[in-house]
């Protein structure tokens, strides 16, 4: 029997997207509750995949598509091809996934010379006949037949200009048919051949032209940069629908609605139309539209009919949507609908929203939002208190504030971004084919289009901001200029774009950081509830450990003590320890270090308290605190030469050169000086030479400088226990955990704790009091994952250091992966991800599970977490909840999105399958 690959839309299941795509599935859904949908079917992503495999479609597809066509005829009373009462359809793309703009869409197929007569004849309107035919020959040659917009454009502007016309509504019926004419030309000289007659070979080509674009640039670009893996889109469908026509006269329109506000998610009427137009006329910016409340006033009874239908989606779906309509001759179509993409604030006051309307459930709210999406809301915003005066404004399309050198193409904007540039992306409008300027961009700026321009719905999705319709702007791509009045914007002058106000500024203006909402409060309160992992904080400052307390971590799951030492007041003293050649020596250092340490975990303990706060013990190789051999050659030479010159003179430091790192401070300099900076140097030098390891990530660092060197990590847990012996005698209530870095065996971790025993002993006879505190170890080790039941003899906790691990375990190391071969691997697909920011699964994380299950068997109350990076990552946080850890740590911008995550984890747990 035939493989099925078409569907109409009485037939097909609506919740199936991965068959039918979001646009086929909904149209189909849409027909079967009642909603008026223009007649149509769907060919399904299983043939997109048979003919992308095979170059060719699929057996049997052609008859198929004939079948179905001749199933619209019947629905619509109109044949396709006939020269009397011709039937046009659109072809357009649908993924599982929305994409908007990203693949390819044919309107008004099906005219040739005679059905153009045809549709003349039935509508007695050459002017709307010929105006069909000039849009349908320009898109097929662009999409089918693969020829530039420019070459029809061209020829478009010409007629204008020699006509003296400046909008094209102001074209009449002879100026049309003289550029479909001429657009015909265009097709012969381009492709060597008249542009084809047959309706069924148009058909062909275009089906086969939709396919393809799944495979073009943007469609690609837009999935990587989403993440959309083949698992979740695999294939677009290709949705035949019978046109109806909003630019028949001023009794049509066509308008793209949402049925709430996706900037701000107020619940209100929201989109955009234009009378005598076409659907593409207002998402490709070409025109300005109108707000759709002015519909009320043009065409009461049809906004009425919209208010329904707009009521009418959102009850059924569940979901703010995001649709199009077109009114023919005072009827209203719908057209297309699929969930609203809104930023984060938008998706978080809507899932509040919704729930307090009993729409749907607290669940459901968490559920529709993408955790990653949280990140937007904690961007700076332009600071109210400004001053500065806007130079022109347009349409509020996108909220954010974003500054960035002005660029006037796609092209140039991926070139400045890739080298580290923050670019605005200025355009007169955007098109699909621009969708890798606006990934490099900070944020999109066009002097058409309205809010629902492709450009608007594109930023809004990326969380990027973005202003449309700014009228102001005449924007001249080839002089890469942009002019506003009198005022001259060239590529390369800094602006600042306002997204939620629409207002445009020259320069750099001063932001000002985030704060949480009413609605994100109550969201992630919801969160909580629901989650089993906690969510922990890598933070070693008492200030970032404030801000991450703000943000609902509810302990700091990793301080870096390092991050303590490399403090400018620190490091001089820090090297004098590096540098000091007897034990004595270097316990002279550390005890000037001991007080500073001290305080810093003090302040770090109150910052968090009441919650625990897990210090790492110092962990990086030595080297890492000193300058490299090459930048002290360099100095000791510039020492030495500046020697020559100074002798018997005063060299103040300004003379000296400010580069240099000299043994004290000092106000002037003279030979003396210079001596003792050249001998501090030269010692340098020879303990950067001593230190120098062949791989340093894999060498003395960790518990082993412990095992070296005592008196570091005996400082260190001295300052603890004596910070929080501090804490305990102020009443303040904490719960320190000391950590032990690149263990891989038992006994180091027993030599560790004998110091952490013999100093707690000391500090409570000093203090008079009992400490509470936990004794652990990080993961990082392959040997320690499987060493763990012993480990968790001596441990109270694990942590998995997953960034050592998944190097340990690739035998990659990470800089040299990412900067040369990774990339490839994830683009080629050997891997699927990158598994220094998504945790490997199947490896990392089998090592992971191994670990729990044997430190649980020996230790059955054994805390587990996890603070490398990828903890801070939603799909590693599934993985994570699927073993049961106990917590995940992150750094403090991430704690939202990983309470979010949580959450996720709990509420798909069975779902969830490893890889």
């Amino acid at each position: 029997m035939a493989k099925k690959y078409i569907y109409t839309f009485q037939q097909g299941d609506g919740k199936n997207k991965v068959l039918l795509g979001g646009k086929g599935a909904n149209l189909c859904e849409m027909t079967q509750i009642g909603l008026n949908v223009p007649p149509g079917f769907v060919i399904s992503t299983e043939a997109c995949l048979d003919y992308l495999a095979n170059q060719q479609l699929p057996d049997g597809l052609l008859a198929e598509v004939k079948a179905n066509i001749a199933e619209i005829e019947k629905l619509s009373s109109k044949s396709f091809g006939d020269s009397s009462n011709p039937l046009l359809v659109s072809v357009r793309s649908g993924s599982a996934i929305s994409m908007p703009g990203m693949m390819d869409t044919i309107l008004n197929l099906g005219l040739n010379t005679q059905t153009l007569q045809g549709l003349i004849a039935q509508t007695g309107d050459a002017r709307f006949a010929y105006d069909a035919y000039r849009r349908f020959i320009q898109l097929f040659g662009k999409v089918a037949l693969g020829i530039a917009d420019e070459k029809f454009d061209e020829h478009f502007a010409a007629v204008k200009q020699q006509a003296g016309i400046k909008a094209d509504l102001g074209l009449d019926a002879g100026h049309l048919k003289q550029i479909s004419d001429l657009f015909l030309h265009v097709v012969h000289e381009e492709t060597g051949r008249p542009f084809p007659e047959d309706v069924y070979e148009q058909l062909e080509l275009s089906i086969k032209a939709v396919f393809n674009s799944w495979m073009g640039k943007r469609a690609v670009d837009y999935r990587r940069e989403f993440h959309i893996t083949p698992a979740m889109a695999n294939g677009t469908a290709v949705n035949v629908v019978t046109m109806v026509f909003g630019n028949m006269g001023n009794d049509c329109a066509t308008g793209v609605g949402f049925t709430r506000n996706p900037g701000t998610g107020e619940n209100e009427m929201y989109g955009e139309y234009l009378v005598n137009a076409q659907g593409e006329d207002v998402v490709a910016g070409i025109r300005t539209p109108k707000p759709v409340h002015e519909l009320a006033t043009e065409m009461p009874a049809l906004y009425q009919q919209l208010v329904d239908l707009r009521n009418k989606l959102e009850a059924h779906y569940q979901e703010v949507q995001d649709y199009e309509y077109t009114i023919e001759r005072g009827v209203l179509y719908c057209l297309q609908t699929r969930n609203g993409k809104m930023n984060a604030a938008a998706m978080v006051k809507t899932s509040v929203q919704m729930v307090a309307e009993g729409l749907i459930n607290k669940n459901q709210a968490l559920l529709r939002i993408n955790p990653e999406l949280l990140e937007q809301l904690l961007h700076p915003q332009l600071d109210p208190n400004i001053n500065a005066k806007p130079v022109a404004q347009g349409l509020p399309a996108s909220p954010g504030a974003a500054y960035g050198k002005c660029v006037f193409d796609a092209d140039t904007a991926e070139l400045m971004g890739r080298a580290g540039e923050k670019v605005i992306l200025l355009r007169e409008e955007t098109k699909p084919e621009d969708i890798h300027g606006f990934f490099a961009a900070q944020g999109i700026l066009t002097s058409r289009g309205g809010k629902t321009s492709h450009a608007a719905v594109v930023a809004r999705g990326m969380g990027k901001a973005c202003i449309a319709g700014a009228e102001d702007i005449k924007v001249d791509v080839r002089a890469r200029l942009a002019v506003i009045g009198d005022l001259h914007i060239r590529e390369g002058d800094g602006i600042t774009i306002d997204g939620s106000t629409g207002l445009i500024y020259l320069g750099r203006l001063a932001t000002v950081e985030p704060s949480f909402t009413d609605e994100l409060k109550t969201l992630l309160s919801w969160a909580d509830e629901v989650a089993e992992l906690e969510v922990h904080a890598n933070v070693d400052t008492p200030e970032r450990a404030r801000m991450a307390k703000t943000y609902g971590a509810t302990g700091i799951g990793l301080c870096r003590t390092e991050r303590m030492f490399n403090a400018s007041d620190r490091l001089p003293l820090v090297i004098d320890m590096i540098l000091a050649d007897t034990q004595q020596a270097r316990q002279d250092a550390l005890a000037k270090l001991f007080p500073i340490q001290r305080d810093d975990f003090k302040q770090l303990f109150e910052a968090m308290a009441p919650y625990p706060v897990t210090v790492r013990l110092l962990d990086p190789p030595m080297h890492e605190f000193l300058p490299s051999e090459h930048q002290l050659e360099d100095e000791l030479d510039a020492l030495k030469r500046y020697k020559v010159i100074i002798r018997g003179q005063q060299v103040t430091l300004e003379t000296l050169g400010k580069q240099l790192i000299l043994p004290e401070p000092f106000g002037s300099l003279n030979e003396e000086v210079i001596n003792k900076a050249i001998a501090k140097k030269e010692l340098m030098l020879k303990k950067v030479k001593e230190l120098y390891e062949v791989n340093p990530m894999l060498g003395h660092r960790g518990v082993r400088l412990g095992m070296s060197y005592p008196e570091i990590y005996q400082m260190q847990i001295r300052s603890i226990l004596e910070a929080a012996a501090l804490c305990t005698k102020e009443g303040t209530a904490i719960l320190p955990e000391i950590m032990v870095p690149q263990v891989i065996t038992v006994k180091e971790l027993q030599r560790v704790k004998t110091y952490v025993d013999q100093i707690r002993l000391e500090v409570e006879q000093q203090y008079g009091i009992k400490l509470n505190f936990k004794f652990g170890t990080m993961i990082e080790t392959v040997r320690a994952c499987a060493r763990a039941g012993e480990l968790a003899e001596v441990a109270e906790f694990f942590s998995f250091g997953t960034n050592d691990l998944t190097q340990a375990t690739f035998s990659f190391s990470r800089e040299d992966a990412e900067n040369k071969f990774l990339p490839l691997y994830n683009e080629t697909g050997l891997l699927e991800d990158n598994p220094f920011e998504v945790l490997d699964a199947k490896g990392v994380g089998q090592l992971m599970q191994m670990t729990a299950i044997s430190g649980h068997k020996t230790r059955p109350d054994i805390s587990i977490g996890i603070c490398g990076e990828q903890g801070g990552h939603p799909q590693s946080i599934r993985f994570c909840h699927h073993i049961k850890l106990n917590y995940v740590s992150c750094s403090a911008p991430r704690i939202p999105i990983a309470r979010l995550a949580v959450a996720h984890a709990k509420l798909l747990e069975d779902k969830y399958t490893v890889g």
